[in-house]
């Protein structure tokens, strides 16, 4: 697959299929329960255990507490622990040093300076994510997964030390524009895979995953 893709929010057992048949890099499991994706350690374990060993399993976190952290390392093998919070460089850099798992640190974009604190990361995070800043309109916005986009020309040209995945808004109509416009190598989708907040569709997955394929 030209594009690597991850799949976020998986909460059942087809959408976990589907992921894995169409083809996506990354699986990823919603660890807030706010969010309508969340689910307990034990449901994560039970789902990540139908993927294959070459689909890399996310745990995705909002300002984590080192016992939670611990409660859901010691459930399911995780590969990468995504921090989607206010999580600072010495937070991201003590929760990879204890849990021994790469971390991925989101930056919430809107415009050109939300781009600024990224540098102070660059040796601390495995990889980096752009999602879209949360409106402040927005009733009940969660920190990520609200189907909004950003100007993905913030992103154009631009490169950094690590591996970058664009998430926001993204869906099979939208993808490749975004990827051309933004540079991306990497996307992260939920929202726009689901018939509803927090109901994958098995067939927008495959979808989005076979036009991540043709790009």
């Amino acid at each position: 697959m030209a594009i690597e893709v991850k799949i976020c929010g998986l909460n059942a057992p087809e959408a976990v299929r589907a992921a894995a048949a169409g083809g996506a890099r990354y699986a990823g499991f919603v660890f807030y329960p706010p969010s309508p994706r969340a689910v307990a350690p034990a449901e994560a374990a039970a789902l990540a255990a139908a993927l294959p060993p070459d689909v890399a399993r996310v745990g995705v976190f909002v300002d984590p507490d080192d016992e939670l952290l611990a409660a859901v390392t010691g459930a399911l093998p995780l590969d990468l622990i995504q921090l989607h919070g206010s999580e600072d460089p010495r937070r991201v850099a003590a929760i990879r040093a204890r849990h021994g798992r790469e971390v991925m640190k989101v930056f919430k974009v809107s415009e050109p300076e939300d781009l600024e604190p990224v540098g102070a990361f660059a040796s601390l995070a495995d990889l980096i994510m752009f999602d879209a800043k949360p409106p402040k309109h927005l009733d009940k916005a969660l920190p990520g997964g609200n189907a909004v986009a950003f100007d993905w020309r913030i992103l154009a040209g631009r490169s950094w030390p690590r591996p970058w995945l664009l998430s926001g808004g993204l869906d099979t109509g939208n993808l490749a524009e975004a990827v051309a416009i933004s540079g991306a190598r990497a996307v992260d989708v939920s929202s726009g895979v689901e018939e509803r907040p927090g109901v994958k569709s098995v067939e927008k997955i495959a979808s989005f995953l076979a036009e991540a394929g043709r790009i």
